[in-house]
């Protein structure tokens, strides 16, 4: 069956990952990614005896997590301070530690920022991102996960070429990319093109609507995507059931994700019911 997966971003606030999840499943819904930010899902918060009660609801409900997204806010892997560093480091060890407890196979991770006032050179900022690397890969690999890095606007490798070369230079099954169609076409790049050229680099790729003016996670066909395009780049490539909706609406998100497949299918998308 051609399931995509479903992004939990838009209960970010108002739901924790669990109760979305039932919801979510309640709708036909199987396989989430979710993203790990306080209260929605953050491991600090969470004991090993909620951790295992939230396994066994997922047994329940026939649901998994696919991947976990640690999120590039609070945390920066290439940041000058080596103390800041290693608390970012320690901060993907506690989602892998998650991803271990729930056998969730990917973790989506940023690569970093760099200050956009006098930054640091890109070679010291790569430098201090391969180093928290070497660290977090023996760690990923222990937990039966990979590592996914995403192309973000905001950081510094924001292009798809970026990071296929930080793929081909750390050169290990452990390390690829989640490729984000919106933050794409937002920088200008081509998503289908993206896709195809890089294919072997990707793991995940994420899906929604922008526009190039302001940066969205929107619904399908309200933006520059083509639609069309991708369907057929993501059917010769890596196939539904490594895409990731993750358009972003509080207001009604059954109601979004319901459109969005109808929408998918409208363009051509192969999906499951």
């Amino acid at each position: 069956m051609n399931q995509m997966i479903i992004n939990t971003f838009s209960y970010l606030w108002s739901s924790t990952a669990i109760d979305a999840i039932a919801e979510l499943v309640d709708n036909g819904y199987y396989a989430f990614e979710v993203p790990v930010s306080s209260p929605h899902c953050w491991p600090d918060e969470l004991s090993s005896s909620e951790r295992s009660a939230i396994s066994a609801r997922l047994n329940d409900y026939g649901a998994r997590i696919r991947s976990l997204n640690a999120g590039g806010y609070d945390i920066n892997l290439a940041s000058p301070g080596a103390n800041m560093r290693r608390k970012s480091v320690g901060h993907v060890k506690s989602v892998i530690d998650l991803a271990e407890a729930w056998k969730v196979p990917e973790v989506v991770i940023s690569p970093g920022t760099r200050r956009p006032m006098i930054s640091p050179s890109l070679e010291n900022v790569y430098g201090w991102m391969y180093e928290s690397l070497e660290n977090l890969i023996p760690l990923a690999k222990q937990a039966g996960t990979r590592l996914l890095f995403e192309n973000t606007p905001y950081c510094f490798t924001p292009t798809i070429q970026d990071l296929a070369g930080v793929v081909n230079t750390v050169n290990d099954d452990a390390v690829k990319i989640v490729y984000d169609v919106a933050n794409a076409a937002y920088i200008g790049e081509d998503p289908v093109e993206g896709l195809l050229s890089n294919h072997e680099s990707i793991g995940l790729v994420h899906i929604s609507d922008t526009s190039r003016e302001t940066w969205g996670h929107d619904p399908i066909g309200t933006g520059v995507i083509d639609w069309n395009g991708l369907g057929n780049a993501v059917q010769e490539t890596c196939g539904v059931n490594n895409v990731v909706l993750e358009i972003i609406r509080e207001e009604n998100p059954l109601h979004e994700f319901k459109k969005a497949m109808q929408d998918l299918r409208n363009h051509g998308w192969e999906l499951g019911n």
